[in-house]
């Protein structure tokens, strides 16, 4: 197994991986794959934190990075951090890859200063990765009100004493605008979409409810 940083030549592959991995997932289809099309042209992409992992020469598994803010109480903003989408092949799924991708990033995220993570997941996964509900470092999700606990809602302190550092006692977390790309371009997303091989999209249970 080996994990590097993406090449150019990369994106077409990679952009199938992670349709792939997310196909009827969380939704009928999936818009993850256009999001990361889109997002490697985003001053918030972070180039030096987008890894790919391969498997005897086949690439299984990717993650990317992004700036993101934290806005205080009296309306200031501070440098925040997420990642994702991150992606695994659906044949090498729950064998262990994707904690072993992500704890790679995490290192190496430490490594270049980011401080704190703020990203949506399940977290019987990414708590073993180390991250915990946000609302435990009184980080609030700027879609909900401030005194609910989202139970999608992660965050980690990648450097133990950043929030207390920057002086962040208390803020609510914002997405970076380049996540939400499908929405707001719906057309383009179709028409990028329909340059990969046609799957069917599918309601299934367990998926977000829309």
């Amino acid at each position: 197994m080996k994990i590097r940083l993406e090449k150019p030549e990369d994106y077409r592959a990679v952009e199938n991986l992670t349709r792939e991995a997310f196909w009827n997932v969380y939704r009928p289809g999936c818009w993850e794959h256009f999001v990361l099309n889109r997002y490697r042209n985003n001053p918030d992409f972070i180039p030096e934190l987008d890894f790919v992992m391969e498997e005897d020469g086949r690439l299984i598994g990717h993650v990317m990075f992004s700036k993101a803010e934290l806005v205080m109480n009296d309306g200031s903003r501070k440098p925040s951090w997420t990642f994702g989408p991150i992606s695994i092949h659906p044949d090498y799924k729950r064998k262990g890859y994707g904690l072993q991708l992500l704890q790679h990033a995490l290192e190496e995220a430490r490594k270049m200063g980011v401080g704190f993570l703020c990203m949506e997941g399940n977290i019987d996964f990414y708590k073993h990765a180390g991250f915990v509900f946000a609302s435990r470092f009184k980080i609030h999700y700027h879609d909900f009100p401030k005194e609910e606990e989202v139970p999608f809602f992660l965050a980690q302190e990648l450097i133990p004493g950043w929030l207390a550092a920057q002086g962040i006692g208390e803020a609510t977390y914002c997405p970076p605008q380049g996540y939400f790309v499908a929405n707001e371009d719906p057309e383009a997303f179709e028409a990028y979409d329909a340059t990969f091989p046609k799957k069917e999209r599918l309601r299934l249970p367990g998926q977000l409810d829309f």
